[in-house]
């Protein structure tokens, strides 16, 4: 076991490539996705971070290399702490790091969200498929390049579709972002939902 405060050295003495990650809370770290397993290993076995609480990712857009981050946030049941170790996925346009399945049983449902909302594959994940969306959909919805209204997309049932002689369309954003009368404080003027229906008939609203 070791203290919060000694997680990033412990990490870095087993790890020495280890480097800390910037962050406003937790202790943070970023490793190679090649030892980014080892790295989860160490802090469970050794360290005591024992629950895993997610698994996420970050995209930086098209513009950035590497362009996709894989997260992981642990918690110690006995020290009742949290860290946070990140890899970046080599590819860029087949992004991938490696299955933490074998040392957690639920990082197969996080792994799967994440490759469902991102398009990254977990190699040695034993059940790799959509848990949001539907095999066949053809899009990643959590990709910087997926607006917020969303894409219109063929229906995934066949009869539904040829009876309603529709496919998913875009959806306004009426449920936000919300903002509030230029000039007003918030406690005096009705936040509204902003328009974000720019996939329908209709062109983009300007800013």
């Amino acid at each position: 076991m070791t203290a919060n405060a000694d997680v990033i050295a412990a990490v870095q003495g087993k790890i020495p490539s280890a480097s800390v990650r910037s962050s406003a809370d937790h202790p943070a770290l970023n490793v190679a996705a090649a030892e980014a397993i080892a790295a989860l290993r160490f802090l469970r076995e050794e360290l005591g971070y024992d629950y895993l609480t997610d698994i996420t990712a970050i995209d930086g857009s098209a513009a950035q290399s590497p362009r996709f981050t894989v997260v992981w946030h642990l918690y110690s049941s006995t020290q009742h702490a949290y860290v946070r170790l990140a890899a970046n996925c080599t590819d860029d346009t087949a992004p991938a790091m490696p299955s933490a399945t074998g040392l957690w049983p639920a990082a197969n449902w996080h792994e799967r969200e994440a490759f469902d909302m991102f398009g990254i594959r977990f190699t040695g994940h034993p059940d790799l498929r959509r848990i949001l969306m539907w095999e066949g959909y053809p899009y990643h919805p959590l990709r910087k390049e997926f607006p917020l209204a969303g894409l219109p997309a063929p229906l995934p049932d066949e009869a539904i579709a040829e009876e309603t002689r529709t496919g998913l369309i875009s959806a306004p954003m009426a449920g936000g972002p919300f903002v509030a009368s230029p000039g007003n404080p918030m406690s005096e003027a009705e936040p509204r939902a902003k328009d974000e229906a720019w996939n329908e008939a209709r062109e983009k609203p300007r800013s």
